[in-house]
């Protein structure tokens, strides 16, 4: 009986070695076949665009516009934001347009609608206006830009003039 066994278990042996031989590592055949797919989405800058008013600078037009004790100050989604006391000694949000300097307390009305700050972003250059909404004291839309791209903005509450626009 070992007689036949033993030649039945040197070809397994060889069989299996041939085998392994052959076979595709899997490594190379996972790394040759993964795909990786890529989406592009609009971002803020966490930099003030060129021509921004500097930290300093957006603390004075606070000061200037009324309100007392500026605290938490930063560039957050396209504009400065941060929580300042009024007269009244109520904390109030603010934003602050980075070129203009113009604050937007987020408890302020907009002068405009839905309907007239599309219009105005369109008539801007802007296409696809979609997504229109007041919020935080300024209007919000993702559009594309006069050159094609994605992109949000933040329009006034008062002329619908873009205060802010992300980049791809």
């Amino acid at each position: 009986m070992s007689k036949r066994l033993l030649p039945l278990l040197i070809g397994l042996s060889i069989g299996g070695a041939v085998f392994a031989q052959t076979q595709p590592s899997p490594v190379a055949a996972s790394s040759t076949t993964r795909t990786i797919t890529t989406t592009t989405t609009s971002t803020w800058s966490t930099q003030p665009p060129n021509g921004a008013l500097n930290e300093s600078a957006i603390r004075a037009t606070i000061t200037n516009a009324g309100y007392k004790q500026v605290k938490g100050l930063e560039f957050k989604d396209g504009v400065w934001r941060s929580k300042a006391r009024g007269g009244n000694k109520k904390w109030v949000k603010l934003a602050v347009g980075p070129v203009s300097g113009r604050v937007y307390p987020s408890d302020a009305p907009s002068r405009l609608d839905e309907d007239e700050v599309s219009a105005k972003l369109t008539a801007a250059g802007y296409q696809n206006v979609k997504d229109v909404k007041f919020d935080h004291g300024l209007w919000s839309a993702k559009a594309k830009s006069p050159e094609g791209h994605s992109v949000a903005l933040l329009a006034d509450p008062d002329d619908g003039s873009v205060v802010a626009q992300s980049h791809d």
